[in-house]
């Protein structure tokens, strides 16, 4: 394959979780569309690069300087749930189990890497619950070791301004078999343990 098919299935590859084939249905799916339809996918695109931008205060994805979670009078402003990334958010949102404030941090600590807190919007969530009526951060970091080691970091930065830091529970999934969870698992599952 040559030429414009051969650059589309190139372009779709940089997509992530998109292997070669993947992108070879997707190019000649895309080449089946009605005209239209393919030109409002690409206008999409074209549109969310061009509007998207971090809200000013939590750093999700928004088109306004504030986004719809943080412009939204109805939802508790005394707990903020810290998050790696904006697409944390509609995982959560999902739920419909908390109605309260997010910040994204734009990531997770990695030394090895190279990212160190000034890297991250952790300084961010300093002033948020140094200037705001915070009374509890929960901290949804992913479980695993940048995770870990980004909410041991948050929780002893806030530890001397009094609020009270949460971290999100974790082990077995609901429907899943004890027997064919690894160690590590189940080992917070039973230290994340609770009354009945």
């Amino acid at each position: 394959m040559h030429g414009i098919i051969e650059d589309l299935i190139n372009e779709l590859t940089r997509l992530p979780g998109i292997g070669r084939k993947t992108a070879q249905r997707l190019a000649f799916f895309i080449l089946s569309m009605p005209e239209a339809e393919a030109l409002s996918i690409a206008e999409a695109i074209h549109k969310v690069k061009a509007t998207a931008r971090f809200c000013r205060q939590c750093f999700n994805i928004s088109d306004n300087e504030l986004c719809g979670i943080c412009s939204d009078d109805s939802r508790d402003k005394s707990r903020i749930v810290v998050v790696e990334e904006p697409s944390n958010i509609l995982v959560i949102e999902r739920t419909k189990a908390f109605r309260c404030q997010y910040h994204v941090l734009l990531g997770a600590l990695s030394p090895l890497d190279g990212i160190t807190p000034e890297k991250l919007k952790i300084r961010e969530l300093a002033e948020r619950v140094k200037n705001g009526n915070i009374t509890e951060v929960i901290i949804a970091t992913n479980p695993n070791t940048k995770g870990e080691i980004t909410a041991q970091y948050i929780k002893e930065m806030l530890a001397p301004m009094g609020v009270r830091v949460t971290r999100i529970a974790y082990g077995l999934p609901m429907g899943s078999d004890i027997e064919f969870a690894d160690e590590v698992t189940l080992s917070k599952a039973l230290e994340g343990r609770r009354e009945l």
